[in-house]
């Protein structure tokens, strides 16, 4: 059992503070948001993830999971501190890392004895001896007694979908441990011993690989969804069908069927943000990654092009005006309210600026679309309900495939809309399926 600090309680630190408490350590959650923490304090959880509340709620009840905003007491009390703060894109595309700064001196002048220190967050690679740098110059800077104390750096990279966090922190398919330390190597061993000794495999290595695992792997992801968005375009000037080509590429083991699926674009808080921080690392090493760079190009395109789909299908440019859309999902993938870099932004901000009526529903997103998309909140209604979003609309899109979207009435859905032209950007429905009910149906590579 290991004493831990998580600090940072977003998305990826309380997810990791509860699933570390729930595998038998005792876990203090650190924010200097009052609010954020008195919040859960009561029992509330202040993002959407599905099956984290259960988490949190034992593992309080148990006394092994606890929230403060006191950074010094949670340090003190602790042997492994976690970094779990932000790294926000900085105006130059690279991660910012100045809350990781701050914590890691924050540490460093309260600590008061050997810590390992994890970067939990996603850092350029190279941050592991920054943190090294900014602890051992804050620990100077104490005096003689302070510079007794040790400290190894560990980078411990996440890598949870939103939706399906809590299932991947205690299903990883890797634990990728970054260290040089064979005490610190031990220690996290202990701290993950649940997973440990259920044969999970770990991946034992330095900490600037480790820092590279986890750009490599998103900006991986995020090349393959683009790849198929690409063939997706093609197909629909060819007249081939993507849906059976990524069926069949799937079935290919070198390639597999994940992330095949095409769509508006990706969003959400990591492949932004990481291929943008990838794309400049290759750029300041001199080793431009051609293929990250041409990725984050496509996938703006492709929010575009989407916009253009719906607009065409409409009639063409100066027949948006006065159109009722009905738009089904807001945040960029189901079982998340994030609204982070999501497609919607872009495609509803540029319908609403031709003049659309929007009509917008989504299960989790409403609160977060009305910050994000208040530039255009005077050309947008909000429904909790799909069936009264679509009611007299002139055309209806599934921007996020939910669940509850997955299975709608599509005879109700005809009959109330004014005319029967249905956008699927995530190829939800199968067109000869909707053709066959009397929609106008506009897919995705279909």
């Amino acid at each position: 059992m290991a004493k831990i600090a998580v600090i940072g309680t977003g998305y990826v630190g309380l997810v990791s503070g509860a699933c570390l408490a729930d595998f038998g350590n005792v876990v203090i959650c650190v924010d200097n948001n009052a609010d954020k923490i008195e919040t859960l304090k009561n029992g509330k959880i202040p993002i959407y993830e599905p099956g984290l509340d259960d988490v949190v709620n034992r593992t309080v009840e148990t006394g092994r999971l606890s929230f403060t905003t006191d950074m010094a007491e949670a340090i003190q009390k602790s042997d492994v501190i976690f970094i779990a703060v932000g790294t926000p894109p900085a105006e130059n595309g690279s991660a910012d890392l100045k809350y990781v700064e701050e914590v890691a001196r924050s540490i460093a002048r309260t600590m008061n004895g050997y810590k390992v220190v994890v970067n939990k967050s996603t850092v350029p690679i190279g941050t592991g001896k920054r943190v090294q740098e900014w602890i051992s110059e804050e620990l100077e800077n104490r005096g003689k007694e302070a510079n007794l104390y040790l400290f190894d750096i560990v980078s411990n990279p996440e890598f949870l979908r939103e939706g399906s966090a809590v299932r991947d922190f205690m299903h990883p398919d890797r634990v990728v441990i970054g260290t040089k330390s064979e005490k610190a190597r031990s220690i996290m061993k202990d701290v993950y011993r649940s997973l440990y000794i259920n044969e999970t495999p770990f991946i034992e290595t330095n900490i600037e690989t480790a820092e590279m695992i986890k750009y490599a792997s998103n900006s991986f992801l995020a090349v393959k969804i683009t790849f198929i968005n690409e063939v997706a375009n093609l197909c629909e000037k060819v007249g081939a069908d993507v849906q059976d080509v990524a069926k069949a590429m799937g079935r290919d083991g070198r390639i597999g069927g994940k992330f095949l699926h095409p769509g508006p674009g990706y969003g959400g808080s990591c492949f932004p943000k990481d291929t943008q921080a990838m794309a400049r690392i290759g750029r300041e090493a001199g080793m431009p990654l051609t293929i990250v760079e041409t990725t984050i190009q496509a996938n703006e395109s492709q929010k575009l092009r989407m916009f253009e789909k719906i607009e065409s299908g409409l009639g063409g440019m100066g027949h948006l005006t006065d159109k009722i859309i009905a738009v089904l999902g807001l945040s960029f993938k189901p079982n998340t309210d994030d609204m982070r870099e999501a497609p919607a932004i872009e495609i509803l901000t540029n319908i609403a600026r031709r003049g659309a009526i929007i009509r917008a529903c989504d299960p989790a997103a409403i609160d977060e679309a009305q910050w994000r998309l208040k530039r255009i909140k005077d050309a947008i209604t909000y429904y909790t309900d799909e069936y009264e979003a679509v009611k007299d609309a002139d055309a209806v899109i599934i921007m996020t495939e939910w669940n509850q979207y997955r299975n709608l009435d599509l005879d109700r859905i005809k009959s109330l809309l004014k005319t029967p032209i249905f956008f699927d950007l995530r190829n939800v429905y199968k067109r000869a399926d909707m053709e066959k009910k009397g929609f106008i149906y506009y897919g995705v590579g279909q």
